[in-house]
């Protein structure tokens, strides 16, 4: 391309390792999909969100009907949206949402573990089985979502484990806690992280005792993703610390993850460094949902659009730039 060497910074980068995952150097964002994974949290129970779980439910109408914050973004870029319900506490179903629940809802990991054994491995299997169905339809690139209240505290428990990390430095106020309210979250996480005391290179209990069914069917699909040789965009927090829970269970994963954004919740910065990424967006983002993915993957067409058709320094009778010493 005629261009100075290194121009597109990151970009180029991140085109090399597209290449090397799906062996072409054709690269092309035609068909694109976003998984939203939908769940409620047990832990809401004690105390560490602004809102009521029954939120949860109201949003995931609000996606279905088009009228959230990544359904009108995710129209800019022509991304097809699959709110996927992993485990709603609600009774009824949602219509128009994929149906893949594995429960209703965790249960409080205050009094015992978020999900069984079963449960979590069970959520993981629907993160894969998507990416090998997204493989089949012929998807060229993937992104993830999440929405559910509660779960910035599942993520940053999580996180917390899985780095070794202090509650007080990695928690956030997430949907807008109040102060007393962050502090009631931190002591709850801490309280759990100390009862159960988790061994940071077992990923999967981890999951299973302090996690949430959005993360594990997000750690399925960056599981699959790789198996199948698919980009997958990584967005938020919630999106990041599944993504670090997936590269811990298999290191190769990493080749498969893109970052979008750096998330405004403290955990963001440790988690992306952990993954050995860095964001592209730094706007400081929370909405969750998807919305890093989808900022990121207008940024990425336009990338195609100069790796496709930009003039070469032979095109324009020009002398390459060289690399000098």
């Amino acid at each position: 391309m005629a261009k100075p060497l290194g121009g597109l910074g990151k970009f180029e980068d991140l085109f090399l390792q597209i290449s090397a995952l799906t062996g072409t150097d054709d690269i092309r964002f035609k068909q694109k999909e976003l998984y939203v994974f939908c769940a409620d949290n047990g832990i809401v129970e004690e105390g560490v969100t602004q809102s009521p779980q029954e939120v949860t439910a109201l949003l995931c109408r609000n996606l279905v009907f088009g009228n959230t914050c990544v359904s009108r973004m995710a129209k800019r870029s022509n991304t097809t949206i699959f709110p996927v319900d992993v485990g709603l506490a609600c009774l009824e179903k949602i219509p128009g949402m994929l149906d893949c629940r594995v429960a209703n809802g965790t249960k409080n990991f205050m009094l015992q573990p978020a999900m069984t054994n079963d449960e979590c491995l069970k959520a993981i299997e629907v993160g894969i089985k998507l990416a090998e169905d997204a493989k089949r339809r012929g998807v060229s690139i993937l992104a993830t979502g999440e929405l559910g209240i509660g779960n910035t505290t599942t993520s940053s428990a999580v996180s917390c484990a899985l780095l070794g990390r202090s509650p007080a430095d990695m928690t956030g106020r997430g949907a807008g806690l109040s102060s007393d309210g962050l502090r009631r979250k931190i002591e709850v996480i801490a309280s759990a992280l100390e009862r159960y005391s988790l061994d940071p290179n077992d990923p999967i209990r981890i999951l299973q005792t302090v996690g949430g069914f959005d993360l594990a069917a997000m750690v399925g699909l960056f599981l699959g993703a790789r198996l199948v040789q698919i980009p997958v965009l990584m967005d938020g927090l919630i999106s990041c610390t599944a993504a670090l829970v997936a590269v811990r269970m298999c290191p190769a994963c990493a080749d498969a993850l893109i970052p979008s954004h750096g998330s405004a919740e403290p955990a963001s910065k440790e988690v992306l460094c952990a993954l050995g990424k860095s964001p592209i967006l730094q706007a400081e983002m929370r909405v969750g949902e998807g919305t890093g993915c989808m900022a990121m993957l207008l940024l990425l067409e336009m990338m195609e659009d100069l790796y496709q058709n930009m003039s070469s320094f032979e095109d324009i009778h020009l002398k390459a730039y060289e690399h000098l010493v």
